[in-house]
């Protein structure tokens, strides 16, 4: 018989991608809404692609043939494979101004807003610093938010991203007003949920 008594770890916590809340933050500032009809993507796929019904064909993983059945109206239901690529293709492209604005005001002037429940820790164990999930909502610097945004853009993994975030984070609530805190590393891990808001 075995004197470990440790108990079996629970299971890992499905993480938050990232990416996706920075998407959905992007479609929270649309000012108008994406196309909803499958006809309706592919007219606009169309004519963010110039015309080119093989490039739209491309972008979405189907033959040209699909595209030009969608575009005359012969199919109307696209499967669930193709309908995920449309609605993905369609708000990649859908008001590039919009997006762009926003994205440049919080990288230099409004920053980000980021909201969560997650775990914490800095301190030892019995102090009001130690580790726990706690809820928090605060504004990020500018800078935070053009580090997290430029990442995203250059293809950044959701890891990479986690760590912009966990520093963000850091800095606008652990580490605020300096004194002895300046180098303080916080833990950033379990995150039950994530929002993020231009």
């Amino acid at each position: 018989m075995s004197d470990d008594t440790t108990q079996p770890s629970a299971p890992p916590r499905a993480k938050v991608k990232i990416l996706d809340v920075l998407k959905r933050a992007e479609r929270a500032v649309f000012t108008r809404p994406a196309p909803k009809s499958a006809r309706a993507q592919m007219k606009f796929l169309l004519t963010c692609a110039k015309g080119s019904t093989k490039a739209v064909a491309a972008g979405l993983g189907v033959s040209r043939s699909t595209v030009e059945r969608y575009l005359s109206g012969a199919s109307k239901k696209p499967q669930k494979r193709l309908q995920a690529a449309l609605v993905k293709e369609t708000e990649a492209e859908w008001q590039p101004q919009v997006r762009t604005q926003t994205r440049q005001r919080a990288a230099t002037s409004a920053g980000l807003v980021i909201s969560c429940r997650a775990y914490f820790g800095f301190g030892p164990e019995g102090t009001s610093d130690a580790g726990r999930a706690r809820d928090l909502t605060v504004a990020v610097a500018p800078s935070h938010a053009a580090a997290i945004l430029t990442a995203q853009e250059t293809g950044a993994t959701d890891s990479d991203l986690h760590k912009l975030v966990a520093e963000a984070l850091a800095d606008a609530y652990f580490r605020q007003g300096g004194g002895g805190r300046a180098g303080l590393e916080v833990k950033f891990t379990d995150v039950e949920w994530l929002n993020i808001s231009f």
